[in-house]
């Protein structure tokens, strides 16, 4: 484990965390406030700095916007952070920004289509709440993971916090990843992310693992980023897992 010396990081969000995240260590809920010891939470902590664009500026500008011909939404999002990003070390405001980018994502109105009614219920919570603490988790451009925690293991930490089995923990994971397996979510979510300063990888490689994903900066190495977790992920979900047994 490397874990840079690093402050507590308390945030209060809009509106209650599930208290049994609490079964993770190193994460404290009281009502809405999280409290994070990155010592005992993160597997890893070495840049606790990250690349966010305003929510708000997304939500009014980025969103409304067309792909045409000439131009793919992933250059429109690419150019966006280029032009409107800023770097942070206030990992309070990362979680904030992420809380309002996944409310966004996954609402009410997603569970409306018939195709879905085998999503369990509580997924919208469990996935804005899964996204939020996955937005402190961080890939350098040159592959390698320099933040990681629990959070990463989105199957895995889902079945500790939340009671689910196996098999429900992957349904919300592919649900994540997946953008519902609709088109416009997909669109959605590619332009909603630039908030995060990035793109959403999935750390999968054909079939669910429990290897989770990231929100990375374009230009990253993937290769290299899933090469190193390919030799990290078992010890990383045992740990994560470790309060089940």
């Amino acid at each position: 484990m490397t874990v840079a010396s690093a402050d507590v990081i308390k945030v209060d969000l809009p509106v209650p965390f599930t208290k049994t995240w609490e079964r993770i260590h190193g994460i404290t809920i009281d009502g809405s406030t999280v409290t994070i010891k990155p010592e005992e939470f993160f597997f890893r902590y070495e840049n606790p700095s990250w690349l966010l664009c305003d929510w708000q500026q997304v939500r009014d500008e980025l969103l409304p916007a067309a792909e045409s011909e000439d131009l793919t939404i992933e250059q429109l999002v690419l150019d966006f952070v280029k032009e409107h990003g800023h770097a942070t070390t206030d990992p309070a405001e990362v979680l904030r920004t992420a809380h309002d980018v996944y409310a966004y994502m996954f609402r009410e109105e997603h569970l409306q289509d018939p195709g879905l009614d085998f999503v369990p219920d509580g997924t919208l919570l469990m996935l804005r709440e899964c996204g939020t603490l996955m937005a402190l988790n961080r890939v350098e451009l040159d592959g390698h993971i320099s933040n990681v925690s629990p959070a990463w293991m989105l199957c895995a930490a889902a079945r500790v916090v939340y009671d689910l089995d196996k098999a429900t923990a992957e349904v919300l994971d592919e649900l994540y990843h997946g953008t519902w397996f609709n088109e416009s979510r997909r669109r959605e979510s590619i332009l909603a992310h630039a908030a995060l300063g990035g793109r959403l990888v999935h750390a999968c490689q054909g079939a669910p693992n429990m290897s989770g994903g990231c929100v990375v900066p374009f230009g990253t190495d993937v290769e290299t980023m899933r090469r190193e977790l390919a030799g990290m992920r078992v010890p990383w979900i045992e740990r994560t897992l470790a309060p089940l047994t």
